[in-house]
């Protein structure tokens, strides 16, 4: 087999834009070289009518969510954020060209103002509760006296199965620890439901966690949110634990959607020419 045979071209892989979030301004602005890739890109605005996508060139390949390249994708829109109100875009936004995010604006221009609107002057905060599941089950064999009698009367039995009454204790701990749990988890939300505009729940992660949230505030209140939070972890120090992260971008607040007339293609795919792209933006609806 000859070298030549044996090598193989490699095509080139085609540049595109990868779009971080939208703002709202008429002045082209650059952010630096921070974009995603590694390779230093340039982030800045292509614009439209008063609003801009923030974007950075990239080559067209799907974007792993890797630590790296989300930490690359938030950064920013956290950059973005210290100057202007930011609806974040999904991780992986991938169009082709300027024209294509120009046509994405002008498709979705009414809903994102009024977005843009109802974020202004607004950050995303994280709550994440954990708990000690064997403090608090011990806790509640002490107080449940259903729970108490039924360990007792496993414990001093010398003959005979205690399986189902076993399988019995077990179902009582179980519910007990999920009211518990839901009782911990509206509290929390009573305490801080004044100070926030919204708060979405997401699912907890692990066994440990049983709350795991986003509120949105207004920015001048975020001293206030921040005292009510750590009023709540030293009521319940040594029971809970709260991981509290902020401000972000309303990342759990804002949806856009990208719609694509050929569905095969998934959301932000790279488009082909003559393809159209829709769509909405609207926020979470609480």
């Amino acid at each position: 087999m000859s070298r030549e045979a044996e090598q193989t071209s490699v095509e080139p892989v085609p540049e595109g834009k990868y779009v971080y979030c939208i703002i709202e301004t008429s002045e082209p602005r650059s952010f630096g070289p921070m974009g995603i890739g590694g390779r230093g890109d340039d982030v800045y605005t292509v614009q439209h009518k008063g609003l801009a996508a923030v974007v950075s060139n990239t080559p067209l390949v799907v974007y792993d969510p890797t630590r790296e390249n989300v930490f690359a994708h938030e950064q920013v829109n956290e950059t973005v954020m210290r100057e202007f109100t930011v609806l974040p875009m999904a991780f992986g936004a991938l169009f082709r060209t300027e024209e294509d995010i120009v046509e994405l604006i002008r498709g979705t221009y009414d809903a994102l103002r009024d977005v843009l609107a109802k974020m202004e002057g607004k950050v995303e905060f994280g709550l994440k509760v954990n708990w000690d599941r064997d403090k608090v089950t011990a806790e509640l064999e002490e107080k449940d006296d259903e729970i108490r009698h039924l360990k007792e009367q496993i414990t001093s039995r010398t003959t005979g199965s205690t399986y189902f009454a076993r399988m019995q204790l077990g179902r009582l701990i179980e519910t007990a620890m999920t009211d518990q749990a839901d009782a911990y988890i509206r509290e929390v939300y009573s305490q801080l439901r004044d100070t926030a505009v919204a708060s979405r729940a997401n699912k907890p992660i692990g066994d440990r966690m049983i709350m795991n949230a986003a509120f949105l505030i207004e920015r001048d209140r975020e001293a206030e949110f921040d005292q009510k939070v750590k009023e709540i972890a030293s009521k319940y120090e040594g029971k809970l634990s709260f991981k509290y992260t902020g401000p972000w971008p309303p990342y759990n607040f804002v949806h856009i959607r990208l719609k694509l007339e050929r569905p095969e293609l998934g959301e932000a795919a790279p488009l082909e020419r003559g393809e159209r792209r829709e769509g909405a933006a609207e926020p979470v609806r609480q």
